[in-house]
């Protein structure tokens, strides 16, 4: 059975705004992380760190589809500490004159054995705090 964060949240902004947002790399590097090599093509990878100096986490991912304003899907690995992947996928629906933003990230039981920074909790709090607080904070502003 896969673990799945499921984080939605609604914003006072149109889709292509959103999705600029989620794939500009100079927007994303606001409110996101920075991605110097973020490139929409599909198979296109990308590589980053978490914010802040100590560069603990690399995350590596991979997008695997991209359908502009409405989805977004990549995924989403750590290669020093785990050969295992998971998939990140946004998914943007147009709602009362702004935009629904759901965000699912599938597979987080692959790295539950990597300890307590890569628990199940411990990426539904950093969702919400991205989800709901930074982008929505960015997009609405």
């Amino acid at each position: 059975m896969h673990e799945i964060v499921l984080v939605q949240q609604r914003v006072n902004a149109p889709a292509e705004k959103v999705w600029k947002a989620i794939t500009d790399k100079a927007q994303m590097k606001e409110w996101y992380f920075d991605i110097p090599d973020f490139d929409l093509e599909v198979h296109n990878q990308f590589n980053f760190y978490e914010p802040g100096e100590e560069r603990r986490f690399h995350h590596h991912g991979e997008i695997l589809e991209s359908i502009p304003n409405e989805k977004l899907k990549y995924t989403w690995t750590y290669p020093e500490f785990s050969k295992e992947k998971s998939i990140v996928k946004w998914k943007l629906e147009e709602n009362e004159n702004g935009t629904l933003v759901t965000l699912s990230h599938k597979g987080l039981e692959n790295f539950e054995h990597l300890g307590k920074d890569f628990q199940k909790e411990s990426f539904e709090k950093g969702w919400n705090e991205i989800i709901g607080k930074s982008l929505k904070n960015f997009v609405e502003n």
